[in-house]
């Protein structure tokens, strides 16, 4: 007969697998929110939805958050936010000149939001503020405010030592990050429904805006004072 097997160490007992999954499950139902908000907008998605995303019941759901809207603040904080403290630490390097922060900033940016689920966000914002204008304000508070911060301490750096030209800042923003957002609310809702493939890429896209960006901000040189002769090379 065989000996029966020795009882577990209780020392070595490791976590119960349901523990380990309750743990998990914040992250899991904001991963299931994110793609039911991008596929079906904040008006759109339902709670129950987003709970059979996640396999979860819609009481469990509950438990976390206590309604649609504060789940989508916390979708927003899990998939966005982390982009924005990276950002402004990147904003506070120093030894680095300030074309060089600002590429890469717009290169960041778009490369972790603009090509990612998680760039139909403002699109839903742009799209349901009318109706749901806290949602708009928080957007703008924790999300669009900390980038538009980190944007101009740059500019500001690139100014001061001459690497910029002197120009309106808040303008100069607006015009940087309008292209990206436009390709961003486009990838969501026309090309989805072309026939026939964009003969747009997003990468030289952004290669693009980048090399206009920079080439605008460069100081210009002064006009050629009238009647003076130019020696060209």
């Amino acid at each position: 007969m065989s000996a029966l097997p020795s009882p577990p160490d209780p020392a070595a007992r490791t976590e119960p697998r349901w523990q380990r999954r309750k743990d998990a499950r914040p992250a899991e139902l904001l991963t299931a929110a994110l793609e039911v908000f991008t596929e079906r907008g904040f008006a759109g998605a339902r709670l129950e939805d987003i709970a059979a995303r996640a396999g979860v019941s819609k009481g469990t759901l509950y438990l976390y958050y206590a309604n649609k809207e504060e789940l989508f603040k916390a979708t927003v904080r899990e998939h966005v936010v982390p982009s924005l403290t990276a950002a402004e630490d990147l904003a506070r390097t120093e030894g680095v000149s300030a074309s060089q922060l600002l590429e890469w900033l717009l290169r960041g940016w778009f490369e972790r939001l603009g090509d990612a689920k998680v760039s139909a966000i403002p699109k839903l914002i742009i799209s349901e503020a009318r109706n749901f204008p806290e949602l708009a304000r928080f957007y703008d508070t924790e999300v669009v405010s900390r980038f538009r911060k980190a944007h101009r301490m740059i500019l500001e750096r690139g100014v001061a030592t001459g690497e910029f030209r002197a120009l309106p800042i808040e303008e100069a923003m607006m015009i940087m990050a309008a292209p990206m957002m436009l390709m961003s609310m486009w990838r969501h809702s026309i090309l989805p429904h072309l026939e026939q493939p964009s003969v747009i890429n997003p990468a030289r896209f952004l290669d693009t805006q980048i090399d206009m960006v920079l080439a605008a901000l460069r100081p210009q040189p002064l006009p050629p004072i009238p009647g003076k002769k130019v020696n060209h090379p």
